[in-house]
């Protein structure tokens, strides 16, 4: 495969669906509407959860986006090859129009014809039934017409919701193998990590409910698809980590010359939370102590624990223009550039300096003993000293 930028993967994802009769409907804010429990959009979907619910879309019934979204239950993973906090979704809809074998073979052309990916690099896994719902044998027979090896699975390996209520369904997922050039692929999805999942297709039929989580059918059937995109350009970039990827080149390049990070998770985590802050700053949010704006400031402390293991003297307010402006510039966001980010961010940085402070006084009392969930509960609620920073920067366990 010869390797794609990331602007043309995103072009030929949305030209492919719109010359199929899809409109593109832009990205939404990561911010939900008023009256959203969420805190960030967190899929996809998450923005469309009316539509595919039954009410009438005004751009139809065909759908094409790319949209923003930020996670914070895997923050403990982000150092990986793989996870990040802010990060993007290409998405295709069909609300109550073509059905899953439609959608699964375009899956098919896109990746094959549209990205070059070979036949024989793909896999994908079907939900085989479980005591509620049978064999998903659309997709099945679909993919066995187009002769690609499928895996069957059950429980929740093949079954998407978006919570434990409200729409959920099927779903396949599109393996491609990324083993060394010239090893044949080996084993299945599930026994084998050198398969990636790129995209997955969700049959969105059913309602879970409630009361024994007893699944209904909807009125209007949905498909349901979603591509994380900085995966899928490491695959088609064909390099091992989403760091490596040209979303990454300007940060990998600048931030070791700038602060010195050698060790390879603490640099990514260094340079997925500084890239996530400058997503939310350019959404409006900024850092507080409860709610939205604790997000920031968690990903600031973080970030900084990290960066003062070595040198306490390391400023954020040292962060390049070009990190900035080529992070806004990527989500399309409009802002006021470099000097407010900066300016927010040293804020944050001498505010965390005199939480330190304050802390150290306060741990001294406790003569170096081994602390007990009773103190970590006082020291969090009385002086804002969560445990990761009592046991991180102050060091003491």
């Amino acid at each position: 495969m010869t390797p794609l930028t990331t602007e043309h993967i995103v072009d030929t994802f949305t030209d492919f669906f719109r010359e199929r009769g899809h409109q593109d409907i832009g990205g939404s804010s990561l911010l939900p509407p008023p009256g959203d429990p969420v805190l960030f959009t967190t899929s996809g979907m998450h923005p469309l959860t009316p539509y595919l619910e039954g009410r009438p879309h005004p751009l139809g019934r065909r759908l094409v986006n790319t949209q923003r979204c930020l996670r914070t239950t895997d923050l403990d993973e982000v150092g990986d090859s793989t996870h990040l906090t802010v990060f993007e979704m290409l998405g295709s809809w069909s609300l109550g129009d073509y059905g899953g074998p439609r959608s699964l073979r375009w899956g098919y052309e896109l990746l094959h014809e549209g990205f070059g990916i070979p036949r024989e690099r793909l896999h994908v896994t079907v939900f085989g039934g479980d005591g509620q719902v049978g064999l998903d044998q659309e997709s099945l027979d679909t993919w066995r017409d187009i002769g690609l090896p499928v895996e069957l699975t059950g429980g929740d390996e093949n079954w998407w919701s978006n919570g434990p209520t409200g729409p959920c369904g099927p779903d396949s997922e599109i393996f491609v193998w990324t083993g060394p050039d010239g090893t044949p692929p080996q084993g299945t999805p599930t026994t084998d990590p050198r398969w990636v999942e790129v995209w997955n297709h969700v049959m969105m039929r059913y309602r879970r409910h409630e009361e024994g989580g007893r699944l209904s059918t909807l009125r209007q059937q949905n498909v349901d698809t979603g591509m994380g995109l900085e995966r899928v350009v490491s695959v088609l970039q064909g390099v091992d980590s989403v760091y490596e990827t040209d979303l990454f080149e300007p940060w990998t390049r600048l931030v070791p010359e700038l602060w010195g990070v050698e060790d390879e998770s603490g640099l990514r985590l260094v340079c997925d939370h500084l890239r996530s802050l400058i997503v939310v700053h350019g959404e409006g949010v900024r850092p507080s102590n409860t709610g939205r704006g604790y997000v920031p400031r968690r990903l600031i402390r973080r970030t900084l624990t990290t960066l003062w293991r070595d040198d306490p003297d390391r400023t954020l307010g040292d962060l390049p223009r070009e990190l900035v402006e080529h992070t806004e510039s990527h989500f399309r966001l409009s802002t006021d550039g470099h000097g407010p980010v900066i300016d927010m961010l040293r804020e944050e940085e001498d505010r965390f300096r005199r939480l330190l402070e304050r802390g150290r006084k306060v741990l001294s009392r406790y003569g170096g003993r081994e602390l007990t969930d009773i103190d970590y509960g006082y020291l969090h609620d009385t002086h804002g000293l969560p445990r990761e920073l009592v046991q991180g920067v102050l060091g003491v366990g």
